[in-house]
């Protein structure tokens, strides 16, 4: 009886210390614990359509971060106005950590100097969090073009009775600008067909509705492999593993024409760095894996680990870049 009666007096002791806690107040008040992030899923917003190297990362990565984050990280497809609207979408978007931009050349680097008005500025209205690998893009020529390589392309346009039409995955693209600068530098006349994402461009090349494309290298490996399109060069400094055999417009003599196309992550500024920090940790984490370098170096990727600084320094350079390739070659959204 007597431990009965003291487990009862501690029991009650217990429940009459603790029930002024309950209703206090003031400065001693338990202060409510902060929900944790994430506390719901996450959005990742894609400024293409399916089927582009934007949407292959963002479908390659978005279980592994889900896995790291512990929180569902969805997918959201934003194209259109040469990537700004969905730039934009992010830009606006509430910094809490639940949206995020697959950050890319396009909606960061050439879009903003191409708009008459801008929305976003690349620089202020963004975090960026994590660099995940650039893609160059490549000339692609339906099989019935007589061209095996740029000069001959280049003859062959000027031959043309009209301006020889080009195919890209959408205004202010990578392909655009590259594309653009190629007719100016040679004099050649050409005329730019923006699509709605790659698929659907690349869908009129294989059909022989567009005889020329400036596209992804990623999508077009295969394509070669089957004989159903032809590749003339990389827009790169040197060739790419995942093609060996398809020269680089620097070691033809367009030194000019380099240019990749880079994918990443970045958030609305003014993210809390808490959160900022754990998912450029979550990013370059699932990157490290050797199973998600094989897959994006497969995909045509050449991958990188880069810390937030560093990518924010690459997004700085390539807009300065591009700001004045736009401007050289008059394009506009």
């Amino acid at each position: 009886m007597a431990d009965i009666s003291r487990r009862a007096l501690l029991r009650m002791g217990g429940g009459v210390a603790a029930m002024p806690l309950l209703g206090a107040t003031g400065p001693c008040a338990l202060a409510a614990a902060p929900a944790a992030w994430p506390a719901r899923p996450i959005r990742l917003v894609v400024t293409f359509p399916p089927g582009g190297s934007s949407d292959i990362v963002a479908r390659l990565i978005a279980p592994l971060l889900s896995e790291q984050l512990g929180q569902s990280v969805v997918i959201d497809n934003k194209p259109g106005a040469g990537s700004s609207i969905g730039a934009q979408l992010v830009a606006q978007s509430p910094n809490d950590g639940y949206t995020l931009l697959v950050s890319n050349s396009a909606a960061l680097s050439i879009a903003p100097s191409l708009l008459e008005k801008r929305s976003y500025d690349p620089l202020a209205s963004f975090e960026h969090l994590a660099y995940v690998g650039a893609v160059p893009t490549v000339f692609a020529l339906h099989p019935s073009v007589p061209a095996g390589n740029i000069r001959e392309l280049a003859a062959w346009i000027r031959a043309s009775d009209s301006p020889v039409p080009f195919g890209s995955g959408g205004a202010a693209s990578v392909g655009h600008l590259v594309g653009e600068q190629f007719a100016q530098e040679l004099g050649l006349r050409m005329e730019h067909v923006p699509y709605r994402g790659a698929g659907p461009m690349r869908a009129d090349l294989l059909g022989g509705q567009i005889k020329i494309a400036i596209d992804a290298l990623p999508q077009n490996i295969a394509l070669q492999k089957q004989g159903r399109v032809k590749l003339l060069a990389v827009t790169s400094a040197r060739r790419v593993p995942q093609s060996p055999q398809t020269p680089s417009v620097a070691e033809l003599g367009f030194g000019q024409l380099v240019s990749e196309n880079y994918v990443g992550i970045s958030a609305p500024a003014g993210i809390a760095r808490e959160h900022a920090q754990r998912i450029t940790e979550a990013v370059r984490q699932v990157c490290r894996r050797p199973e998600v370098a094989q897959a994006l170096e497969a995909q045509g990727f050449v991958t990188q680990d880069m810390d937030a600084a560093g990518f924010t320094r690459l997004v700085a350079a390539q807009a300065s870049t591009w700001a004045a390739v736009a401007r050289r070659t008059g394009a506009t959204l």
